[in-house]
């Protein structure tokens, strides 16, 4: 009689310790869940703890100095009620420092 398929090859031997490695991490992954995600706060600006008060103010100032030499160079460049709009507020950046 003949056969439809031929001899199936012989029994391999696996290596149980790559099962046990693949079968752990599966188990691991469904058991033992990472970190939760952070939900994302609502605000634009979020407040870093690990900052001290004077690296604030320091940042502070550094702003504050940008924005009054920013409002000198626009006040001088432009004429009328734009001009005392720009002197005003370089004045209350000045004020402020």
């Amino acid at each position: 009689m003949i056969k439809d398929s031929p001899n199936p090859p012989g029994q391999q031997d696996f290596d149980t310790s790559t099962l046990h490695e693949v079968a752990y991490r599966a188990i691991s992954h469904y058991l033992n869940p990472g970190k939760p995600i952070p939900e994302p706060s609502e605000g634009i600006f979020t407040v870093r703890a690990d900052l001290g008060t004077e690296t604030l103010l320091v940042n502070a100032s550094q702003d504050l100095a940008s924005v009054c030499e920013i409002a000198n160079h626009m006040a001088f460049e432009i004429e009328g009620s734009q001009r005392n709009v720009a002197l005003g507020i370089c004045r209350m950046l000045e004020s402020v420092q």
